[in-house]
């Protein structure tokens, strides 16, 4: 087993195992972000931005979230790694006017490194006044005091750099799932000639519908939310 884990197709494999755990979590996030497009005030969005800081969430799930992010950034930069020094000055496939190779495919750690830094941005504009200084405004929905999460997130969305910073990550996310998704199906096994075809389908779908969402929730919020 500890052959297995430290080989090339075994990193693959954690590196995959932890990406999909991942894109678990942008559906869940995708989720609750489209709150913000109910017209209630934001009281939707509070509810459930208070569930997901409840004891359960905050000391159970986002360790493990946070573990999963750690693991996927430490084997891709690894893998990166030991691919380059495999090819020594040799380009990637013959570089990247290589047919039939997505873009995507030949620049992953830097597309990786893009949604890392704005995963950085994104924790410190909203997960550190949240969860650490509290630095937020409160309200009390139905008897119940929590942190107006909504006044944030929408403050936020006024400035018009905000907005552009978060559409650039979230369409940057899209070019990276483009090809992460199929890939990560493909190194579990679950692919084959005809399957690899429809992972690559599903997978660009499934990456510009994230991306593209994200994006118009910051671009609605900014245009047809402000107070």
């Amino acid at each position: 087993m500890g052959t297995f884990f430290s080989s090339s197709i075994g990193k693959k494999f954690v590196m995959s195992l932890s990406g999909l755990f991942l894109v678990i979590f942008l559906l869940v996030h995708l989720s609750i972000n489209a709150l913000l497009l109910v017209p209630d005030g934001g009281e939707m969005f509070n509810n459930a931005a208070h569930f997901m800081a409840l004891p359960l969430i905050k000391y159970g799930l986002q360790p493990v979230l946070f573990v999963g992010f750690i693991v996927h950034i430490f084997y891709a930069t690894m893998l990166t790694s030991i691919n380059n020094k495999a090819r020594g000055s040799v380009k990637y496939a013959g570089g990247n006017n290589t047919k039939d190779v997505m873009w995507a495919s030949k620049n992953m750690y830097v597309l990786g490194i893009t949604v890392a830094a704005f995963m950085a941005v994104h924790l410190c504009d909203y997960w550190v006044p949240l969860q650490i200084t509290g630095n937020v405004e409160s309200t009390t929905l139905h008897g119940t005091e929590m942190h107006d999460t909504y006044a944030l997130v929408n403050a936020a969305f006024s400035q018009c750099w905000r907005v552009a910073l978060y559409v650039v990550g979230a369409l940057g996310l899209s070019l990276h799932l483009t090809h992460g998704f199929w890939s990560a199906f493909q190194t579990l096994g679950a692919s084959n000639s005809l399957w690899r075809k429809r992972w690559t389908v599903i997978g660009t779908i499934f990456a510009w519908v994230v991306g593209v969402s994200f994006s118009l929730i910051a671009i609605l919020q900014h245009f047809f939310y402000q107070a």
